[in-house]
């Protein structure tokens, strides 16, 4: 790992990222009805909602639909939320090119093979310090607090920090 410049985190327009094990600890609970429930970081959707009220843009990309995921995108107004796309570099792509951003101003942060090509691809590659192998190998950042655990916030802090936003502490 590699300490990011600020002119770096500066440049951020899209911050991207995986659901399962990012915004939440990985864990899914499902009851014996078949109902789903996720617990997500109230430090992390703060941060994600500060975000877009700054200008940056925010996106969830996860390999499995989630009524919870879907639930929690519409509460923080997330304005792209892209499920069951397990190619995760293909779907960061085609948003990157519809939106018309470069690699270097999108943040992508993910824990899992899956996601290792996104962040790897991405201006500024993030995880969190229980990722698999694959996730930390690609990554040029790896956040202090665990995914579920304000990961995301940190992460949200160092776009804004580095854009010049700053917050009550």
């Amino acid at each position: 790992m590699q300490q990011i410049p600020p002119a770096r985190w500066a440049a951020i327009k899209l911050f991207a990222m995986d659901v399962d094990g990012i915004l939440t600890d990985g864990t899914v609970h499902i009851s014996s009805d078949g109902t789903e429930t996720k617990q997500f970081s109230i430090l992390d959707g703060m941060g994600l909602v500060r975000l877009g009220k700054n200008g940056v843009t925010t996106a969830w990309i996860s390999g499995r639909p989630s009524g919870a995921t879907t639930a929690r995108a519409s509460e923080l107004k997330i304005p792209h939320l892209v499920q069951g796309r397990v190619d995760k570099i293909t779907a960061l792509q085609e948003l990157a090119a519809t939106l018309g951003l470069a690699p270097e101003q999108i943040v992508y942060m993910g824990d899992d093979d899956i996601d290792a090509p996104a962040i790897q691809w991405a201006g500024i590659g993030v995880t969190v310090p229980d990722a698999m192998p694959a996730a930390l190998e690609a990554a040029d950042y790896l956040t202090t607090r665990q995914a579920g655990r304000g990961a995301v916030r940190e992460i949200c802090e160092q776009i804004l920090h580095a854009q010049g936003h700053t917050f009550p502490h």
